[in-house]
């Protein structure tokens, strides 16, 4: 049971739950496909020590990309229910934000080219007096909107 399940108040009901999009994995993969490249080219005309070790850390820091990405996504929770917005992230140091349906004023979604053939954006949810910080990369952000301003 996750974060969200865990807060839902007597006869609150999840409207839409999100969470950040896969596109976070992105950089990691580009840096194991450079790395892979350049071991294999490396392999192929005789391995100098030098370029073997390069790829070698760039590969590790493919790896360390993917393994961070992967946590990030996997503890952070976005919710939109019928009384409030619920956002939560980290893993043993908790950031959370809630905000009830009353105080919302508008929800901006910000999507570049490459978010809206992929459909991922991000989405700042704004208040009376106060709003969510930005949301990065968060999957179907059109449909989160909808599921805010929808009543």
């Amino acid at each position: 049971m996750g974060y969200v399940e865990r807060v839902l108040q007597p006869g609150e009901t999840i409207r839409h739950a999100s969470r950040i999009h896969w596109v976070v994995y992105l950089p990691g993969l580009l840096l194991c496909l450079i790395a892979l490249i350049g071991l294999g080219y490396g392999a192929k005309n005789g391995p100098i020590a030098a370029i073997f070790v390069f790829f070698a850390i760039v590969g590790g820091a493919g790896l360390v990309s993917l393994a961070s990405a992967w946590f990030r996504r996997w503890t952070t929770e976005i919710a939109v229910t019928d009384r409030r917005v619920i956002y939560k992230r980290g893993f043993i140091r908790r950031h959370t934000i809630e905000m009830n349906m009353d105080k919302v004023e508008s929800v901006d979604v910000d999507q570049t080219i490459l978010g809206r053939i992929l459909d991922y954006g991000t989405i700042t949810v704004r208040g009376t007096g106060a709003g969510l910080e930005p949301l990065p990369r968060i999957d179907s952000p059109i449909e989160l909107r909808n599921s805010v301003t929808a009543r």
